[in-house]
């Protein structure tokens, strides 16, 4: 299903993308995101509370096999990644949130998602579950170039950015190359593929989007932050979960399981951008409303 050349990229493309993430941060960032505490913690719930059970929920609704099955539910215990972020910003919610709470469930997930990946695929045969302390030793590996990143942004502001810029630029191209190059090899394997497994992919997102929106809004966030959290929580990180599989199995285990964070992959960015798409446009409306609040007469 990838290459070899491609799985070397994807490895390479996380490295680069967790410290350009590290180098987007300075500590003063942790005690601003301290203005919308109530919001993190929200976020941080929504992500690992609902995504998980959503994911198992709809593996089970829709009957996928063992193999899909795993492939699901790890993409829904995964943190989120920074397309959400790029996504909070082209849906003018508040970015600096966004952020925050990617790191936030990306420090916490050498833990969590461990925990959950062996709480929801109790039962499922080891040959086909995923050792906790495998997923624990790569997130833990993976958080060393993000804390080198916030370290040189603490040393060199200047240098810093740059370093956040160019991981955010070669993240990207990475990105789109291993779909332009992916998607016209496996065309037979698109046509071949399950109903079933295009609706667990696209939904796993479009009820991650409304729920994470929906929680938000019933524990009394205002909208923009609810919009906000809801891009979180249906944004998740694809790459990651792909490098996970590549480094735990291999032959056809590998690439049944593998499936699901590719195909998860590809139709995020497609839901993401029409959820984005209508979230910018109620941004607006709000905005325009509170300008036309402060120019009428009382």
């Amino acid at each position: 299903m990838l290459s070899s050349l491609e799985e070397n990229l994807l490895s390479i493309m996380m490295v680069i993308i967790m410290f350009g993430m590290g180098a987007s941060l300075t500590f003063k960032d942790f005690k601003l995101s301290m203005r919308h505490p109530q919001a993190i913690g929200v976020g941080f719930s929504s992500q690992y509370l609902l995504m998980p059970f959503i994911a198992f929920a709809l593996a089970r609704l829709l009957n996928l096999s063992v193999e899909q099955t795993v492939g699901l539910v790890l993409m829904g215990c995964m943190p989120g990644g920074t397309t959400s972020n790029i996504f909070a910003y082209f849906s003018r919610s508040l970015l600096s949130l966004s952020i925050m709470m990617t790191i936030c469930s990306t420090l916490a997930g050498f833990i969590l998602v461990p925990l959950w990946m062996a709480f929801y695929t109790q039962g499922i045969d080891d040959a086909f579950r995923i050792p906790p302390d495998q997923i624990a030793r790569l997130l833990f590996v993976l958080l060393i170039p993000t804390l080198l990143g916030m370290w040189i942004r603490r040393k060199n502001a200047n240098i810093g950015a740059v370093i956040e810029l160019v991981g955010g630029v070669l993240g990207a191209i990475v990105i789109v190359f291993l779909v332009v190059t992916w998607a016209p090899r496996n065309w037979r394997l698109l046509m071949e593929t399950s109903w079933q497994v295009y609706a667990a992919v696209i939904l796993l997102g479009l009820v991650g989007f409304l729920f994470g929106y929906l929680f938000s809004r019933v524990l009394k966030l205002n909208p923009q932050k609810a919009r906000t959290v809801s891009l979180e929580t249906g944004i998740q990180n694809g790459p990651l979960a792909a490098l996970i599989v590549i480094m735990t199995f291999s032959g056809e285990t590998q690439q049944l399981i593998l499936l699901i964070p590719v195909m998860y992959s590809l139709f995020i960015v497609l839901n993401s951008t029409a959820v984005a798409v209508l979230y910018r446009k109620l941004t607006k409306q709000e905005e325009l409303a509170r300008d036309q609040a402060k120019v009428e007469p009382s």
